[in-house]
């Protein structure tokens, strides 16, 4: 895949308190504690927060100005 203008934005620790959320999310749509609109919502966010963690980048973080990467010296 080409990587266009995505440098990684996203610090470990957002990148384990997503996948946590993914987790949890998926757990929570697959054991039924959640249906409707509702569970496919959380899927949906769940995919997403999964997706965003192994590349490690966030497409809202430039647009907030937001980048919880360390600094690089």
């Amino acid at each position: 895949l080409k990587q266009s203008n995505m440098k990684k934005n996203m610090g470990n620790a957002d990148r384990i308190v997503r996948i946590l959320l993914a987790v949890v999310f998926a757990a929570l749509y697959f054991t039924g504690t959640v249906t409707g609109t509702l569970g496919l919502v959380l899927v949906v966010a769940a995919g997403i927060f999964g997706l965003t963690s192994i590349v490690s980048f966030c497409p809202l973080y430039p647009i907030l100005g937001i980048s919880t990467c360390p600094v690089k010296k």
